[in-house]
């Protein structure tokens, strides 16, 4: 199947990223922004930016009737996930293929028990530094998407037919046959990085250097990966260092969106994160301090608000 709609729901750093790509590379009424009026409205009047470019948009109401999307990209965060899949209702056929770049291990399996498995190609957005002030998103590095199917070791239609369009529209991504492990490699990351910025209310270089900061995010990660062993995953160090030379990659004035949040006195996704970590500690009854102690520091800054 050739690729030629494509709906995101999520204006977010993913979503701006993804969207300007796209829309210098296809006709502006193929790439459709889902927003509610309000939000549209904001768009229009204070505009969105992209590296200092204006970006054209196109966007539609969930309740605005409309072909059905060849490709569905959700951009949202965690807690507007279940908003989201109401909302994306009208852009979805029999033939639609989905993908998900929020982070963490759970978002597929609650979009599928919606819109079915089978709709859905994995996906992990990883190597992205970009920084969303306001209506400004700014980035040195775009980073890429990688895809695959659920089940190891295959490379389905849907696969195929997203590749093949990603490799038109000059989109960098790369096809991966275990993308359990893939998922995990990435909420690993993201427990370690993600949390141990917003705590030490860093950016990326401070955690690319040796230090307190870089050992506790590592710590932190080095849970993820005997949790993982629990849930049959079996991460290794071989995982952890490939993470870390992704990290390496990122530009040290960057920061991920948890730190960004807790400046912004936002609510960030630690549940996601540390959350997600503590749940598995209690199920296998297995110790995880760190994650423990960057959960509960993340909650103390949030119950100021």
């Amino acid at each position: 199947m050739e690729i030629k709609k494509v709906s995101i729901i999520g204006l977010g750093a993913l979503g701006i990223l993804f969207g300007n790509h796209l829309a210098k590379r296809m006709p502006k009424e193929d790439v459709r922004f889902i927003a509610d009026s309000d939000r549209i409205d904001k768009y229009k009047k204070e505009h969105v930016y992209c590296n200092g470019e204006l970006c054209d948009f196109q966007y539609v109401t969930p309740e605005e009737l409309c072909d059905p999307a060849d490709l569905l990209i959700f951009t949202v965060k965690y807690e507007g996930l279940h908003d989201a899949i109401r909302a994306v209702k009208n852009h979805v056929g029999k033939d639609t293929i989905i993908l998900s770049a929020l982070n963490g291990i759970t978002s597929e399996a609650i979009i599928g028990k919606v819109y079915g498995l089978d709709n859905i190609l994995y996906s992990v957005a990883q190597g992205m530094d970009a920084v969303k002030v306001g209506n400004k998103l700014t980035y040195d590095h775009m980073g890429m998407l990688c895809i695959g199917d659920q089940k190891p070791g295959m490379i389905s239609e849907k696969g195929k037919s997203v590749a093949a369009f990603f490799d038109k529209i000059d989109f960098p991504y790369e096809v991966d046959t275990n993308m359990n492990k893939r998922l995990w490699g990435k909420f690993m990351l993201n427990v370690g990085v993600n949390q141990t910025i917003a705590v030490y209310k860093s950016k990326y270089g401070e955690i690319q250097r040796e230090g307190e900061a870089r050992e506790t995010m590592i710590a932190a990660m080095r849970e993820v990966i005997t949790l993982s062993e629990y849930e049959g995953i079996n991460l290794t160090e071989v995982d952890l260092n490939y993470w870390l030379s992704v990290l390496a990659t990122l530009s040290p004035e960057g920061k991920p969106s948890m730190a960004q949040d807790l400046e912004a006195l936002r609510y960030s996704e630690v549940p996601l994160f540390a959350g997600t970590v503590l749940e598995m500690s209690e199920k296998h009854r297995v110790p995880t301090p760190v994650n423990k102690k960057l959960y509960d520091t993340i909650k103390s800054v949030e119950s100021t608000y």
